[in-house]
């Protein structure tokens, strides 16, 4: 049986990040018809490479095949985020909670060294508008150390692609100039998170990550609404 050559699946996989980034970013819009031809001028490659990328992105919800219509973007909704969040707390607090009882001091090096840098940068960007690249960047690094101490790929593996997905909604949330929600601060619920999972609370850290998860939600939502 054929398979696809080393640097199919290289192109591939590069080819799949672009696009899962387009469309986090917001670039390709829900509901979008990904036609292999518009794809191939935008993303200057073949039609091979492509298709293996959009079928990567398929199977974690980014993408939809549709039998004898080729792909298109995923759509949005209310439910699917509320159900994006509630599995995410489900699968990060109790990855969290096994970081907590298994993790060592390398595991802590990385939080510390991943939480320094988050406080470090600003959520706001040079142009007023959505959140600072390497802000995003950094919130998604330090939400990865907090379970990277888990010792579970899989528990790791599906956080990131829910991550992904989140990042996507609060993407298309963001419309008007500021990032900066009323009455809330971020920044010390990280700071409130990071100091109860060093302290190994593994009561306190999971619901405090699991209230800083639904408390994103419901201002996602909010604004997305209001669009």
């Amino acid at each position: 049986m054929a398979t696809d050559s080393p640097a199919t699946t290289t192109a591939a996989s590069a080819l799949a990040n672009g696009i899962r980034a387009d469309i986090i970013n917001g670039n390709l819009a829900p509901g979008t018809r990904l036609r292999i031809k518009d794809l191939g001028s935008r993303y200057a490659s073949g039609a091979i490479p492509l298709r293996e990328a959009l079928s990567r992105l398929a199977t974690s919800g980014f993408v939809v095949a549709e039998d004898q219509r080729g792909f298109r973007v995923a759509d949005v909704s209310r439910e699917e985020l509320l159900d994006i969040t509630e599995t995410r707390i489900h699968v990060e607090c109790e990855a969290l909670r096994r970081a907590i009882a298994n993790g060592g001091l390398d595991w802590e090096e990385r939080l510390a060294g991943a939480h320094y840098r988050l406080s470090r940068l600003s959520m706001a960007p040079t142009d007023g508008r959505g959140l600072a690249p390497d802000w995003e960047h950094a919130h998604a690094a330090f939400h990865a150390a907090l379970i990277s101490g888990s010792g579970s790929k899989s528990l790791t593996d599906i956080a990131d692609m829910l991550r992904d997905q989140t990042a996507r909604y609060r993407h298309l949330s963001v419309t008007e100039p500021g990032t900066q929600e009323p009455g809330r601060d971020v920044t010390q619920e990280h700071r409130e998170l990071f100091e109860a999972t060093l302290a190994r609370d593994a009561v306190r850290a999971p619901l405090l990550l699991a209230e800083h998860l639904r408390t994103t939600t419901q201002l996602v939502l909010a604004r997305y609404a209001a669009r």
